[in-house]
């Protein structure tokens, strides 16, 4: 079913086995990306055959990383909207504007995809203990797949994490352990209980599988667009799966010959001005990021101090012609108001400031009326709304 060859450090191109439960390259302190077989997938699948089966995000079997299909724990991940967004594009001179809806997803956000890949390929290894620190929807998304795949999940979340993200993980039966502090003390706390009772540590990037699924948002937007893919991505970056994930997607597809033009998009980082080490290192010209101190944003999944991918995250967006962008918390609530008013999409703090750093962007003269943009909105602002 999967074409998958072989897991490569993504600092030093080690090779690992992905027939053993993998974290991450200890020499490098670096991510492991998964490898498949793709000259084999070029001869042997026709793309035209994934897009006429049942929709959903394990269509594109061939390129995640479980082997055999009993293993796969879906909950109806993927194949999200791409909305066409004429008022706002409207208002804002750009008649080509899209945002790709994750909020559709299961448990309400893009991290039921990469949750979905990460726990079925860990069923498969033989892993029944799953545990995660989390700004919130990460929690919930592996606490929903770590359940439906009989497993046990133990998840460390900050104390402010919205009231849903707890309620969905402890309703799924997780045990939530809340921590006064950032997600930074939560990964410090899961890493120890890890290593002290066995648990498998599902963090971001901590592991090679949660990237394949959240590289299929790639996948689907080549496909929506006809095999032609947009100018600009305006991804909202935490941990940056995501970005990286579409950005080796878009290498995959182009190794496959699936593409019908070699234009690749401008990749957008846009992050909180109260957390924004990515867009600090970007215009430092720095490789790496260093952690943000004192990190504070009302978007939950931005509030992430250091990414462990932040020199992939900083290559992709230099690689893309791209740039980086910090949103104050006003400007992404304004934005939010927004998308609710002009296209009626409640989208969480997070997927809205993409729209906020589009607007800078378009005031810059970054981007050009004529060019196809596509926001990505990560989840439902419903995770937001406070109990009274």
């Amino acid at each position: 079913m999967s074409y998958l060859d072989h897991l490569e450090c993504s600092a030093c191109g080690k090779s690992f086995d992905p027939a053993l439960v993998q974290t991450f390259c200890q020499n490098c302190q670096a991510p492991l990306l998964a490898r498949y077989d793709l000259g084999r997938v070029r001869t042997e699948v026709d793309r035209e055959r994934i897009v006429r089966r049942p929709k959903g995000m394990w269509r594109w079997r061939e390129v995640l990383p479980v082997l055999a299909q009993e293993n796969i724990i879906s909950l109806g991940e993927g194949d999200t909207p791409l909305l066409h967004l004429a008022s706002l594009g409207n208002d804002l001179g750009l008649r080509n504007l899209y945002v790709k809806d994750e909020s559709i997803n299961p448990t309400g956000t893009f991290k039921a995809r990469g949750l979905a890949a990460a726990v079925s390929k860990a069923k498969e290894l033989g892993v029944t203990k799953v545990i995660i620190p989390t700004a919130g929807n990460a929690g919930g998304a592996m606490a929903a797949y770590a359940a439906r795949g009989g497993m046990q999940a133990y998840i460390f979340m900050p104390i402010d994490t919205p009231y849903a993200n707890q309620y969905e993980s402890q309703i799924a039966g997780a045990t939530v352990e809340l921590v006064d502090g950032l997600i930074s003390d939560a990964a410090k706390l899961a890493r120890e209980k890890a290593q002290a009772e066995g648990w498998f540590d599902v963090s971001t990037f901590k592991e090679p599988y949660r990237t394949e699924g959240k590289k299929i948002m790639g996948y689907e937007l080549a496909e929506q667009f006809g095999w032609v893919l947009p100018d600009v991505i305006v991804y909202p970056t935490g941990g940056g799966t995501g970005l990286v994930g579409m950005w080796k997607a878009f290498n995959e597809m182009e190794t496959l010959g699936w593409l019908e033009s070699n234009q690749r998009p401008r990749m957008v980082a846009v992050q909180a001005a109260g957390c924004a080490p990515i867009i600090k290192a970007f215009e430092e010209d720095a490789s790496g990021s260093e952690f943000w101190n004192g990190a504070t944003t009302v978007a939950s999944g931005l509030r992430v101090p250091k990414s462990f991918a932040d020199k992939i995250i900083l290559d992709d967006l230099r690689e893309s012609l791209g740039t980086a962008i910090a949103v104050s918390d006003a400007q992404l609530l304004a934005a939010q108001k927004i998308l609710a008013s002009r296209e009626g999409i409640f989208a969480a703090p997070e997927g809205a400031a993409t729209l906020a750093g589009l607007m800078q962007l378009k005031d810059k003269g970054w981007v050009q009326p004529d060019e196809t943009v596509v926001l990505f909105n990560t989840g439902t602002g419903l995770k937001y709304i406070p109990l009274s």
